[in-house]
């Protein structure tokens, strides 16, 4: 049975319409699947347990080198595109994903002329093809939609990402052996063009799901969309697991899955904002205010990139009224403080190099160098610390890349990043 496909425009995702006595119905049915699921947890749980402990008892104690991790996800905007790539591009932005979904396979052209505008401006772009319930009831139709853009976008984007967030019925997917179904069709076609593929693309904290997937699917990357919104603060815990946590968990459960060797990215991850409205993607304890959404952003990226656990990040998205980093309502485009938060992140730690964390009380203390200088990126996870670093700060920038008045020998480390550069 199948239920009529309805996408929420306004907050980029769709209705949940199928009933939920359906689901059950269908859950009922396919029981042995979760007996399958529960055997392959119970086959990696050992060797996962052992790996996370390792990674959390060694978690920023290693030099890394960063590369340039930051990336933020984007969409066609018409007559903005142009505004999509000079926002990207000045706030030093070099990778892109982009969705491209399987009912819209009449328009792809409108995705092509985009991403090509992309490459011109010498900016990566991995391709994350979403599905819908009918995809699953008509593999045809999927192995059309995938026969369509293998061949169209091969050439254009370095990766492809199959399926988006599955592990939500509302994506039309209702347990793992229907998404393995859809992935598998797409081996073929990104080994006959020559392309790597990224997935399981598994939203939240639900790493239960990777090991048979692994198992099945050869992915050339494991992505989550590892959101914690629904915590507040990236340092919060859920059931005992904050962001850092999570991630060496991931990776654990990654590595006993998949015998190790493939890197981790997160695909998606955003924090919704207070006050939107029908624009907003979640309702209620998730929404944050502005100036947090941008403390967020910068404090998840620092934790998650220098655990050397995860090799890349992407916001979603650029420009969206009830989470971007641009709000598009505005006329013209307003960029909100995140946007200047990314890109003075990205302008001062893309290319540097991790060379530890300090263990100060109240305190979260990340040191980076760059080049020929030191610097540290601070926060407090509430309220303020006074600091006294071992060597004398040369100057302080703030979250926005402002300059800080130096008063006294004390830095104050407050909620808000800010970045201490030494002489």
């Amino acid at each position: 049975m199948t239920f009529p496909f309805e996408w929420n425009d306004l907050a980029d995702q769709p209705h949940n319409v199928a009933p939920r006595r359906e689901r059950m119905r269908h859950h009922l049915k396919h029981a042995g699947g979760y007996f399958e699921l529960a055997g392959a947890n119970l086959a990696v749980a050992w060797p996962a347990l052992r790996r996370y402990r390792r990674y959390w008892r060694t978690l920023y104690q290693e030099p890394l080198e960063l590369g340039q991790p930051f990336a933020v996800s984007s969409s066609p905007a018409g007559e903005k595109n142009e505004e999509v790539i000079e926002s990207l591009k000045a706030a030093g932005i070099r990778q892109t994903l982009v969705r491209l979904p399987s009912w819209e396979s009449d328009r792809l052209s409108r995705y092509e002329d985009f991403i090509r505008l992309l490459r011109a401006a010498e900016i990566d772009v991995v391709a994350a093809l979403l599905q819908r319930r009918e995809d699953v009831l008509d593999p045809a139709s999927w192995g059309g939609f995938l026969g369509d853009v293998f061949p169209r976008f091969s050439s254009l984007c370095s990766y492809f990402e199959i399926g988006h967030a599955w592990n939500r019925t509302k994506w039309g997917v209702w347990d793992h052996k229907e998404y393995i179904d859809l992935a598998l069709a797409a081996v073929p076609l990104a080994q006959k063009y020559g392309v790597g593929l990224v997935g399981p693309a598994v939203i939240d904290f639900e790493f239960h799901l990777y090991p048979p997937v692994l198992k099945a699917v050869p992915f050339d990357k494991v992505s989550s969309l590892l959101y914690v919104d629904r915590t507040g603060a990236p340092e919060n815990a859920q059931f005992g697991w904050t962001a850092a946590k999570k991630v060496a968990l991931w990776k654990a459960v990654v590595d006993s899955s998949s015998g190790g060797g493939k890197g981790c990215w997160i695909t998606e991850v955003n924090w919704p904002l207070q006050g939107m409205g029908e624009f907003s993607p979640a309702a209620g304890r998730p929404c944050v205010t502005e100036e947090e959404q941008a403390n967020y952003l910068v404090r998840y990226f620092i934790i998650c990139l220098a655990s050397g656990l995860v090799e890349r990040v992407y916001w979603w998205q650029l420009a969206a009224p009830g989470y971007g980093l641009i709000d598009s309502r505005a006329k013209p485009w307003r960029k909100r403080p995140s946007y200047f938060a990314l890109a003075t992140m990205a302008r001062l730690i893309a290319g540097s190099r991790f060379i530890g964390k300090a263990e100060v009380a109240g305190a979260e203390i990340f040191f980076f160098r760059k080049g020929t200088e030191e610097l540290a990126v601070c926060w407090t996870k509430k309220g303020a610390v006074e600091h006294r670093f071992s060597r004398a700060p040369k100057y302080v920038l703030g979250r926005a890349g402002e300059k800080k008045e130096i008063t006294s020998e004390k830095i104050r480390i407050e909620e808000t990043p800010q970045y201490v550069f030494f002489s």
